[in-house]
């Protein structure tokens, strides 16, 4: 699809009976492309995710020292080698970019400037920036705990414990123990905030060990012990948190869709969907070959709480504002710091179309009212460009704004959404 300022979502007509098949994994590329810039030799990353964050993390660890090549059967990254001089890392609005590399740079010998969009600068990373320079990492940010800053790399880090407020984002604990093998001393960290995302924690724990490392962990601290990464072949799930808007579909127009590929077994927090639609009626099988969602007539509303699971919030947050009753979603108000404000965001444009949303501390409070045509903003946001097609299933003139933002994480989102309702 060409690139617009709007894009009109369809309207769902009939019961769904379609088959689609989403890209993979941006959080399971990107931690795979971390370990393999940091492995004794190259690693082969089949069905990577093709987007604009896992081409900026690509961008990243050439200009660290690494390198990648594209083939027919995945991307094989060549580890990071020893070098000197300055480097600039791009990070768009990547949030993984930004905090899962510049320890990366830390281990190097290169002066590295990091800077992005103006979203990114807005977005938390002063406690990860912190730990980085307990840990023996030069960095300059003058006080900003933002982007731009500088990493001067001397070589190595020693590593030892260090204490952590991750509160904010599972990304910096995760961006800790991803280089934690490279440190000298390995990595102990010790929480002294919740994360959130527990789920996110676990894949970055299951991942180290499928790269060859040994984590461990005791309550909120963990270890990360000095290793020698290898993992020649890694391929990636689908990305499960991308398929939430084809998951929730079918509860709002009848019929049945289903999802190729999903993993039987998996750390990605998208894997929740299956219980949710389930507690909303929905028929949900999963087999060797994906998941299947078929419709069970209406759904009501009720209490989520999404600490876990709260890159979900955006679409899940659109399906309730048709329920049957009202619902209050909790427990997300770490969505306050992403690519936008997005609680702030979806009660704005959930309510411009008439629904009744309104924000409360650590979430929103919903209740479905009749909604009209209008014009859905997206604040360069992907969850947003989905939530706005998700409430264009049932209401018929909603313009999502810029819908081209959702090539962060799914670039051929609205041709697969647009072939979904013509199958």
């Amino acid at each position: 699809m060409a690139e617009a300022e709007t894009w009109t979502a369809p309207v769902s007509t009939r019961p769904l009976d379609a088959t689609v098949r989403v890209p993979g994994s941006k959080s399971l590329t990107n931690r795979a492309y971390v370990l393999a810039a940091l492995a004794t030799g190259p690693t082969l990353v089949r069905e990577p995710l093709v987007s604009r964050d896992t081409r900026l993390m690509l961008g990243a660890v050439s200009a660290l020292g690494g390198g990648f090549a594209e083939t027919e059967a995945g991307t094989r990254i060549h580890p990071i080698e020893a070098g000197s001089g300055e480097a600039v890392v791009t990070l768009g609005n990547a949030g993984t970019v930004a905090r899962f590399t510049p320890a990366l740079a830390a281990l190097g010998g290169r002066t590295v400037r990091f800077d992005g969009d103006e979203a990114i600068r807005r977005r938390p990373l002063a406690p990860l920036l912190g730990a980085l320079s307990a840990l023996g990492a030069e960095i300059d940010d003058d006080g900003r705990g933002a982007p731009p800053f500088t990493v001067t790399g001397r070589g190595g880090l020693a590593g030892g414990d260090v204490e952590l407020d991750s509160s904010a984002s599972s990304q910096f604990l995760s961006a800790l123990l991803l280089a934690g093998p490279a440190f000298g001393e390995g990595v102990r960290v010790r929480l002294t905030g919740t994360p959130p995302s527990e789920p996110h924690i676990e894949m970055t724990l299951d991942i180290l060990r499928r790269f060859g490392a040994a984590p461990e962990r005791s309550g909120t601290e963990f270890f990360v012990p000095p290793a020698a990464l290898s993992c020649p072949d890694f391929t990636v799930e689908p990305d499960l948190s991308t398929a939430a808007p084809f998951v929730v579909a079918p509860l709002l127009t009848g019929g049945s869709v289903r999802v190729e590929g999903w993993p039987e077994y998996t750390t990605q927090p998208g894997d929740w969907l299956r219980s949710l639609v389930g507690e909303l009626g929905a028929k949900v099988e999963l087999d060797q070959t994906g998941l299947t969602v078929t419709s069970g007539g209406g759904f009501g509303g009720g209490q989520f709480d999404l600490h876990e699971v709260g890159e979900l919030t955006p679409v899940i947050a659109t399906l309730l504002c048709f329920a049957d009753g009202p619902s209050v979603i909790s427990g997300v108000a770490h969505l306050r710091g992403h690519e936008t404000d997005r609680l702030a965001a979806l009660a704005t444009e959930l309510s411009g179309l008439g629904a009744d949303v309104t924000e409360t501390s650590d979430g929103l409070r919903i209740t479905p009212a009749p909604m009209h045509a209008g014009v859905f903003h997206t604040y360069d946001d992907h969850r947003l460009v989905m939530a706005g097609a998700v409430a264009g299933l049932r209401v018929p003139g909603v313009q999502v704004e810029n819908p081209a933002t959702v090539g962060k994480t799914f670039p051929g989102f609205v041709d697969a959404w647009t072939t979904l309702l013509e199958a």
